[in-house]
């Protein structure tokens, strides 16, 4: 194994990560056009709805039953980070606030001491497809932070700092900035509370994008940093002079930088680093705490307060499918991306 590369691991639903990171998933439908309710015009017979991940017929309901998606559901302690591919996820959330974001938006949420928000794909497309790629990153917090209030960042896309890198043979590697500063590259602010938003916490999310035999060198970092690279698109890429295939997770030195060289189709990667929180990890379902009786507390005061209630009419809320990519703060401050306003 090469000096820089210091494991491997086949990706698995849900992909597994280091140290500061809990978790991430992947997700990609091929939606038929949609209905009345922006659901699909498609039959749901067979499927086992509030509950269906069968990818049959190349998507999938998850926990909805009109709309896919994931109706509201609580989150503790965490942050995610959820990178909108291609298609629409509209938010809704115990506090009020609301979004519609995709084609490339990432909406970054630290749920802090508790909020329940919905997560639906609306399928605004009665013509065509509506097809739906996701990234979900789970993010933990350090124990002082996990008690702040929830708070939602919108990264637009035309924000977000992308450069295409060009080698000697002319061939391309487009490298996205999500998080963490990288080839003179600084993408736009975490929130306030997040690990992120400490300096020293050296956290970065990078997409990597390599034309057919592209060669690229990702610099070197943070030395106590864990870097883990998840080759989740393509066929087979030589990372560090080691021959890996697709759909496997490279951890690899964060001090020395790491060179790729492409195979013979398109290859994407996501790449998470951080330095470790290092502190005890307690997870039950969506709530992440330090110890087990903090686990209990945070599921007490769910119950009791339900993260501030529920002002939609349904689990599920959409937004009006001619409606583009905005969103609407706690407060009711509103935002959108300079393309939609």
């Amino acid at each position: 194994m090469s000096d820089i590369i210091e494991g491997k691991a086949k990706l698995q639903a849900p992909w597994q990560t280091v140290d500061p990171f809990l978790f991430c998933m992947h997700h990609d439908d091929d939606y038929p056009s949609g209905n009345d309710q922006m659901g699909p015009e498609a039959s749901l017979d067979g499927r086992s709805l509030g509950h269906d991940f069968s990818g049959k017929d190349g998507w999938s309901m998850y926990h909805g039953e009109t709309v896919p998606g994931f109706p509201g559901h609580p989150h503790c302690g965490f942050e995610t980070i959820t990178l909108a591919r291609d298609g629409y996820i509209d938010h809704s959330d115990s506090l009020g606030a609301a979004a519609r974001f995709g084609a490339g938006d990432v909406q970054w949420m630290t749920a802090g001491n508790g909020v329940v928000h919905s997560e639906m794909f609306p399928l605004v497309n009665r013509d065509g497809g509506n097809h739906t790629e996701l990234l979900q990153i789970w993010l933990n917090l350090p124990s002082e932070d996990k008690e702040k209030d929830p708070y939602f960042t919108m990264l637009w896309n035309e924000e977000i700092p992308r450069t295409t890198f060009t080698d000697d043979a002319g061939r391309s590697s487009e490298l996205v900035a999500i998080a963490g500063s990288v080839a003179g590259m600084e993408p736009p602010s975490a929130p306030p509370s997040s690990w992120a938003s400490r300096e020293e916490s050296a956290v970065a999310v990078w997409m990597l994008t390599m034309e057919p035999g592209a060669e690229f060198e990702l610099p070197a970092g943070d030395p106590q940093a864990n870097r883990v690279l998840y080759f989740f698109d393509g066929k087979e890429c030589t990372v560090a002079g080691q021959t890996v295939d697709s759909g496997q997770a490279i951890q690899v030195r964060s001090d020395a930088a790491c060179t790729f060289v492409n195979g013979d189709t398109l290859s994407e990667f996501v790449v998470l680093q951080g330095r470790p929180i290092g502190e005890p990890v307690v997870k039950q379902g969506p709530f992440v705490a330090n110890t087990r009786g903090e686990i209990r507390d945070a599921m007490l005061r769910y119950r009791e307060t339900g993260f501030g209630g529920w002002p939609w009419e349904s689990d599920d809320p959409v937004h009006p499918r001619d409606r583009g990519r905005f969103a609407r703060h706690v407060g009711g401050t509103e935002e959108y991306p300079d393309s939609d306003r």
